[in-house]
């Protein structure tokens, strides 16, 4: 695979298509708005005006689009990658969606003759920058294993799961653990911050036992610098936290600390950051213990 099309330009979606040039894949890219194709293209990308373009100058496509319904149109739709797909095209969907959709778009691919993986990513847009993302990956073997070398120039690691919609099952789960996570440490941080405790000398300290969390070293240097730029905004977080009650519903699997979490972030969204990184969700911790969380050192 030399010919690779992309759909998606947006905070990870850029970087991924930036790598994969770098990595020396001929780039086709899809991309509604100007800016970032534009980018690209004084790069060395082509530019496709529809999917189904796109797809009839491509041997793989990725996918990294917000929402099931994003997916479905960019795929299925009117002047979509299958209208213009030949037998064998392998379509790489790395956006977060419901299992069931996943599983249902490879079903309709297969029957065109198009192999489609569902691949989400762990990582945010400094791992997307870095090449460091990690993919999880449901649908064929086969396919999983001749698609390796792109998502190894895309990230540092790439996991087979097994039949499609695995990789989204696992993505869901994933996004489950980072949510809590998240709260459990803005929480934690509330209390030291209002108690006069240094956060940067306890968050020193938590990297020594159990505690320690990869997403409490990565957003606190946010929180107390005061930045909210997105590296994963409240807004995605929220859209993945309702397909995350829609599958736990589905599977019969109680989920009462996420439900609590969820609730958070519906509150933070409704003051109006949902373009801001999820971590301001402190905001809302700091509004209530008036203390607001910053560098003490």
């Amino acid at each position: 695979m030399k010919k690779i099309g992309f759909v998606g330009l947006g905070i990870m979606g850029f970087s991924m298509a930036e790598n994969l040039m770098k990595a020396g894949y001929e780039l086709c890219v899809f991309a509604r708005s100007d800016g970032k194709a534009r980018l690209l293209e004084e790069r060395g990308a082509v530019r496709s005006p529809t999917p189904a373009d796109l797809a009839a100058r491509s041997d793989a496509v990725v996918v990294m689009v917000t929402a099931d319904r994003d997916v479905e149109e960019i795929v299925l739709g009117e002047n979509g990658l299958a209208e213009g797909a030949r037998p064998g095209l392998v379509i790489l969907n790395g956006s977060t969606i419901l299992p069931s959709t996943s599983k249902r778009m490879a079903e309709t691919a297969a029957a065109r003759g198009i192999h489609m993986l569902d691949c989400p990513v762990t990582g945010s847009a400094p791992q997307a920058r870095e090449a460091k993302l990690g993919f999880m990956v449901g649908g064929d073997k086969e396919i999983f294993e001749r698609c390796k070398p792109l998502f190894m120039a895309m990230g540092k690691a790439a996991y087979y799961l097994g039949e499609s919609g695995s990789g989204s099952y696992a993505k869901l789960a994933n996004n489950t653990m980072y949510a809590i996570n998240l709260l459990s440490f803005v929480e934690a941080v509330s209390i030291v911050g209002k108690s006069g405790i240094d956060p940067e000398l306890f968050l020193e300290i938590v990297g020594q036992g159990g505690a320690r969390s990869a997403v409490s070293e990565a957003k606190l240097p946010k929180i107390i610098s005061r930045d909210f730029s997105p590296a994963f905004s409240l807004a995605m977080m929220n859209k993945d936290a309702g397909l995350v009650g829609r599958l736990a519903a589905e599977l019969g699997v109680a989920t009462p600390v996420f439900d609590a979490v969820r609730e958070a972030f519906g509150k933070a969204l409704e003051k109006g950051w949902g373009d801001e990184d999820l971590c301001s969700v402190i905001k809302l911790y700091e509004e209530s213990s008036g203390h607001v969380i910053g560098r003490r050192r």
